[in-house]
């Protein structure tokens, strides 16, 4: 047992059965580790309650010990979630965080990337959603950033996304396995470039045909607009469309929890005449009346990830880019009982 309140770099490594040189390397991303080696010692630091010495760090390599995180919306309860995430995955590493919103427009993803230089951030998190159409492109080598998201085609820098089709797809097949047979679908309205909307589409396509199901176009539902009241007005417009809908699949928690009291305000119960499944399951799903099944993406190990790719890429801005998609399951409530 590791006494608290005085843990060294030396318990550390015992606690990892490494050497205290492995434990600074992996601290300080001097040298390559192994990747399980990596992994003994980040658990060996929580488990501890090692506290890097930061400062001390940063006046020897010259750096901030700052880490940006530019994401669409702050008031969201996905990126709130997301952001707690990084947060505590970036004081593994000795780093301090500091948020940035977007609002999802390639002006506020530049002025991101703009002030995390300015201020001396020692790389980005970028949540990226207009970044392919910024003018001059984004420079590939130069600072380190990482993407979160569906941006990136060209595979240019470090990028961390998640299952968006293969989750949506089993949330339609777990509709299916429920008895579902008139399956509808709400989405974004731009589907003609690659977006998490369209990759999610993609999925529930995928899903329906290959349990030899014939997508209907009149069961995709457009939402009214990305605001709760906009969510719940295309519930109503669900219900009063009368075509025989016994299951939806809605791209996210936070849209999916308005449309149900849209339905409700029709009639239509939930999960007696509708079930109803999200994605992202963030904490109000557990608690929203009925609970909502949702696919969970994997928040912590995904903002894991995002901070272990930047930080690795402050020690090495030269390493060859890497791109990781997150694990998923689908975790079922009372929403689709």
């Amino acid at each position: 047992m590791v006494n608290r309140g005085k843990v060294t770099m030396s318990d550390v490594a015992r606690l990892a059965g490494v050497s205290p040189m492995t434990v600074s390397n992996v601290i300080n991303d001097r040298v390559r580790v192994s990747d399980q080696a990596r992994e003994r010692v980040l658990a060996a630091i929580r488990e501890s309650g090692y506290q890097v010495n930061a400062a001390a760090r940063n006046l020897r390599s010259g750096r901030s010990g700052v880490i940006g995180l530019a994401v669409p919306q702050v008031g969201n309860a996905y990126f709130g979630l997301l952001a707690t995430h990084v947060i505590e995955a970036a004081q593994q590493h000795g780093y301090h965080v500091a948020i940035e919103q977007t609002g999802a427009l390639a002006t506020g993803e530049a002025a991101a990337i703009a002030q995390s230089r300015r201020l001396q951030f020692d790389g980005l998190i970028l949540s990226a959603v207009e970044i392919e159409s910024l003018v001059p492109p984004v420079p590939e080598q130069g600072y380190p950033i990482v993407l979160l998201g569906e941006q990136d085609r060209a595979g240019r820098f470090d990028h961390v996304t998640v299952a968006n089709e293969a989750g949506t797809a089993a949330a339609t097949e777990h509709l299916i396995d429920q008895g579902c047979e008139r399956i509808a679908v709400v989405t974004g309205g731009d589907l003609d470039r690659l977006t998490m909307f369209t990759r999610r589409y993609n999925g529930y396509r995928t899903a329906l045909e290959g349990r030899g199901i014939d997508p209907d176009p009149r069961l995709r539902f457009i939402v009214d607009a990305l605001s709760w009241e906009g969510a719940r007005s295309t519930g109503r417009r669900i219900a009063e469309a009368d075509l025989g809908i016994d299951g939806l699949v809605v791209f996210s928690d936070t849209v999916a929890m308005g449309v149900m009291r849209g339905l409700r305000d029709r009639g239509v119960s939930v999960p007696d005449d509708m079930r109803v499944i999200g994605f992202d399951d963030i904490p109000e799903s557990a608690v929203f009346i009925p609970s909502l099944s949702t696919v969970n993406p994997d928040h912590r190990w995904k903002a894991a990830k995002a901070v272990e790719l930047v930080v690795a890429r402050i020690a090495d801005p030269a390493a060859p880019p890497r791109e990781f998609t997150a694990p998923f399951t689908i975790v079922e409530r009372e929403s689709t009982a």
